[in-house]
């Protein structure tokens, strides 16, 4: 627990202290998207695979989902600042890796250090604002800036890609964090207070493996099934992912000190919430690893140019932070929750026209409605788990939330990823009599397809409209999915204006 004296001075510069937890979660969400328009510089100089583009996409949020559960619990009995600061350290020296990876297995590699390093700093940064902020009204506040700076930041990073880019080589994108983490290591170390759980009980080694043997072949089953088909390798890993789930779930309601309270999901708020969010973000980070691609590769925009086209999605995402105290207090939690996920729906749509438009315009226009209608549903879904719990259990129930964010991320890139992919060969027409080499570089992936046959050629504008379509065909599936996710939080998440109570998660 944090010391009487401790709070108090913590409280009293808790906005400075938020904005070095913002600042943290930024930089975390900028690493997610940044590599996006790095692929094609990156492809010219790694030769990676499509397959080996995906893994470098994912293998970062497959990492954070699958040891953000043990974390936000490690969080709770070592100490939040400890393990915020400790692993942002180690975000630092893994970017450092990334950045002069001179291989593509180097730099899969390195994204998933970085994701370890990741998992320690996530659920830190929720649960020390739910401890910071007690009241309600505050905190509410707090997270919106919070979540304005995890959705901005998934937008925000092609940007600063693109800035980089224009200027240096592909690994500049992973370096530029270096300086970033000294600085927030300092402001961290003077501004955040220190808390932790002061009764947490024993450390279960067996379920922190369970929690992670759930989530990592879960994710590779349904990455592995959607690339090369369902076979025994897929089944397998399904299998195993769902038994330790099972196992981990039974454990969890034996143990007098359990990792996760998996009582929390019959608070319909707080699991109402939680599959709202893995939906929402699974549709939009699906489509959003491929559209920087789109932007560059079709539309032919330089890097820079690229990361400013998808400002727009930022900009609304950060302009929800004043419309959501009168969002939920108008319609409810759940009600603005579906509200805004149906905006993004709308939005998806419109993204799926546009990008068949001849010019920018439309494109900028329906990025807005997403931006706004995910900035709110994240904001909400976020606010609704960590409230629903009492202070000393923040980390726990945030790594609920982050795992749930990270798991639709890893299996949006995996999933829609794949489709894109699946949809571009379907799409592709290619000639009879063309060499079998280049037919496998141009149907492998668009990137590989303009290295091969150059980038004013016939086949290459093939290539660009068979990659249209298949972008135009995952909006409309993101559509589809995040609409889905609005009649869940609709259903699921109560709408009355009173904030949940804190769930007794005292046995």
């Amino acid at each position: 627990m944090t010391t009487s004296g401790e709070f108090r001075r913590a409280h009293r510069r808790r906005w400075a202290a938020l904005a070095v937890l913002a600042g943290a979660v930024l930089l975390l969400a900028v690493d997610s998207t940044v590599l996006y328009l790095a692929v094609p510089s990156m492809t010219r100089d790694l030769a990676p695979t499509a397959t080996q583009i995906l893994w470098i996409g994912d293998v970062y949020s497959l990492a954070l989902a699958g040891l953000l559960v043990t974390t936000g619990t490690l969080a709770d009995r070592l100490g939040r600042k400890r393990v915020l600061l400790a692993g942002t350290v180690a975000f630092g020296a893994a970017s450092a890796l990334a950045a002069f990876s001179t291989s593509a297995e180097m730099l899969i590699l390195a994204r998933l250090l970085l994701g370890v390093a990741g998992a320690t700093v996530m659920p830190s940064t929720l649960s020390i604002i739910r401890n910071l902020f007690t009241d309600a009204v505050e905190r509410t506040r707090a997270i919106a800036v919070w979540s304005a700076a995890s959705g901005g930041g998934l937008a925000l990073g092609p940007l600063v890609g693109g800035m980089l880019l224009e200027r240096y080589w592909w690994g500049s994108v992973f370096l530029v964090n270096v300086p970033i983490v000294v600085v927030f290591v300092v402001a961290g170390a003077l501004l955040l207070p220190e808390s932790r759980d002061p009764s947490p009980g024993r450390f279960d080694l067996v379920s922190a493996g369970l929690s992670m043997a759930a989530v990592v072949p879960l994710v590779y089953a349904v990455k592995h099934a959607v690339s090369t088909g369902l076979d025994g390798t897929a089944l397998v890993a399904a299998v195993v992912g769902l038994a330790s789930g099972v196992l981990f779930v039974r454990r969890q309601r034996r143990l007098t000190s359990p990792m996760i309270d998996v009582r929390l999901f019959a608070n319909p708020a707080f699991s109402g919430a939680v599959l709202a969010n893995v939906i929402a973000i699974f549709a939009l980070t699906g489509l959003l690893f491929f559209f920087s691609q789109y932007l560059q590769l079709v539309r032919g925009f330089g890097p820079l140019v690229a990361g400013v086209a998808e400002l727009p999605a930022t900009l609304a995402a950060i302009a929800v932070v004043g419309v959501v105290g009168l969002a939920a207090s108008r319609l409810g939690i759940g009600r603005a929750v579906a509200a805004g996920l149906a905006v993004a729906a709308a939005g998806l749509l419109l993204v799926a026209v546009a990008e068949g438009a001849q010019t920018y315009l439309w494109l900028g226009l329906a990025l807005v409605p997403v931006g706004l209608g995910v900035g709110l549903a994240m904001t909400l879904t976020v606010d609704a788990v960590v409230s629903a719990v009492p202070p000393d259990k923040a980390g726990a129930a945030s790594a609920i939330s982050e795992t749930a964010y990270e798991l639709g991320v890893a299996l949006g890139i995996a999933v829609l990823g794949s489709v894109v992919t699946l949809a571009y060969q379907a799409f592709l027409v290619l000639p009879v009599d063309l060499a079998e080499g280049v037919r496998a570089a141009v149907n492998d992936s668009l990137p590989s397809a303009l290295a091969a046959v150059g980038p004013d050629s016939e086949l290459a504008g093939a290539a660009q409209s068979a990659f249209t379509d298949a972008m135009q065909v995952t909006a409309i599936v993101a559509a589809a999915l995040t609409l889905l996710a609005a009649l869940v939080a609709w259903r699921a998440i109560p709408s009355s204006r009173q904030r949940p109570e804190p769930a007794d998660t005292e046995s």
